[in-house]
This record gives structure tokens, C-alpha cells and sequence, in this order.
């Protein structure tokens, strides 16, 4: 599974520090410890509080390349937030994220098409997130249509189903996990699923067991990347194993380091 780290976000009291008195240390030991702890991309976010996204977004993304070269995934929806945030970032990036609104589908993947960007596209249109799978295969098949308009590959697109809070949305979350199932099979190249995982959790007693229960539950339905907290061994661990477990990985008794090494 494709991990995209999710920490260096301005909603974080640490990130927002970093960002508001330009303290590089603050940014870069978080970018570090993420990709040590397993991220293979980092998602990059200045968050609300921002009174300057495009000059602080252009700060996080320069800070970071000081220390490593990992794909990013610049987290925004602002459109010129984002132009400028791929341009600094190079090669491999993701942007992320469209919704299925027309409008933003229109502004946004032109800029995934300059870039040669990768696309996190969530299944959300006008009328908000559907209740069903159906509703959501719906907005993924649009997605994939408006791609193919702008001859952007669709095996470059990344749809999440996107969960919700399961305190306040049980029913979503079977909804979630056939939409992973059934996407593989809108068309050829298949797009790759994503999530947001930690949305699952959120108002819950206990956070990690909802993320790592579902997280396993999310790739025996076929996900393919997931945005996470590399941070929380447990949840990474799940994942390992999950993944031994699906035979996409040669089993031996230290397998959980072995990963880590790869």
C-alpha cells in the first residue's frame, strides 16, 4: 500500500507554530520521522489558519526539499495554491484533491495535466456525499470521464469513497468498502483507490483500534494508498501484516522489519 503521510498539516499546534515563526527544525523532523516510520509520500497542507497560503505553502514545500526528494502531495483547494505548490514540489506529486463538482474538475485537473500529476479525487459532488456505494460509483465514473476529456490517464487517478466519522455515519462505511471493490472495475486502466483513513476515528473513545480495524478491512477490499499517521506503529503494523496476509508480501518470522527495510 502506497502511504502518504499526513502530519505536516497547519491544523497540527506543531506545524502551525512551525509555519507562523518559519522554523524549518519544526517541518523537516516531522518530514523525517514519517518517512522513517514508512510514509512513501508526504502530504503537505498549510491548513486554515493561513493568512498567506500561496507564499506559506511555497515556504513548507522548499523547506521539506532541503531534506529530502520524496514525492509530496500538495493538500489545498485553491487552485493557484496548488499551481504553485506542484511547480516547487517536481516530479511524482499528487494533487490533492478534487471533488466531482464540475467546476472544480475543470480548474483543478488542468493543473494535474501540466504537472503530470497524480489526482486524489473524492467521490463529492453538489449534493454532497452519497449514502451508497452506487452514488459514489456515480461520481467516480464522472471523474474518470472528465479525466479521459483532458487525456489525463486514468491509472494516474486516485478515488476516495471517502469515510466518515462511523459515530455519526455507521452505515457509510460497507458503502466506503464496496465503492473500493467496484472501482477497479470502471475501467481499463483501472484507477487506484485512497482514503482518507483517520476521518473514520474521529469523535471516537478509540481512535487508533477504528483506524487500524478498518484500514485492514479497506485493503482486503483492494485499497491501494492511504493517507495516514505513520507515527502510530500499531496501525503500521496492521497494515504490514494485512498486506503478508494478502500475499503481496513473502512471509518470514521478522517480517515487520523486513518491511521497514525494503
Amino acid at each position: 500500500m502506497l502511504v502518504i503521510g499526513e502530519k505536516i498539516n497547519g491544523m497540527f499546534k506543531s506545524v502551525r507554530e512551525g509555519i507562523q515563526t518559519k522554523n524549518k527544525k519544526i517541518i523537516q523532523d516531522i518530514a523525517r520521522k514519517q518517512l522513517e516510520a514508512g510514509a512513501d509520500v508526504l502530504d503537505v497542507n498549510v491548513g486554515p489558519a493561513s493568512a498567506e497560503p500561496l507564499k506559506d505553502m511555497a515556504w513548507l514545500i522548499e523547506t521539506i526539499r532541503e531534506v529530502t526528494k520524496a514525492p509530496l502531495a500538495i493538500d489545498t483547494t485553491k487552485p493557484d495554491v496548488m499551481d504553485r505548490g506542484l511547480t516547487i514540489a517536481g516530479e511524482n506529486s499528487f494533487l490533492n484533491s478534487t471533488t466531482g463538482e464540475e467546476e472544480k474538475l475543470n480548474a483543478l485537473l488542468p493543473i494535474a495535466k501540466k504537472h503530470n500529476a497524480k489526482i486524489i479525487a473524492l467521490t463529492i459532488d453538489k449534493a454532497g456525499i452519497p449514502n451508497h456505494a452506487e452514488g459514489r460509483l456515480e461520481i467516480a465514473a464522472n471523474i474518470i470521464a472528465k479525466a479521459m476529456e483532458h487525456e489525463i490517464d486514468t491509472s494516474n487517478l486516485y478515488i476516495d469513497a471517502v469515510i466518515l466519522p462511523v459515530n455519526v455515519a455507521q452505515q457509510h462505511s460497507a458503502a466506503v468498502l464496496e465503492t473500493i471493490k467496484q472501482t477497479k472495475l470502471l475501467c481499463d486502466p483501472a484507477p487506484k483507490t485512497i482514503l482518507g483513513l483517520s476521518n473514520v476515528s474521529q469523535g471516537t473513545n478509540v481512535r487508533t483500534l477504528v483506524d487500524r480495524t478498518f484500514l485492514v478491512m479497506a485493503l482486503a477490499s483492494g485499497l491501494d494508498s492511504a493517507i495516514i499517521n505513520p507515527l502510530d506503529k500499531d496501525l503500521m503494523d496492521a497494515m504490514i501484516t494485512a498486506e503478508l496476509l494478502l500475499g503481496k508480501n513473502i512471509y518470514c518470522d521478522s517480517f515487520l522489519n523486513a518491511y521497514r527495510k525494503k
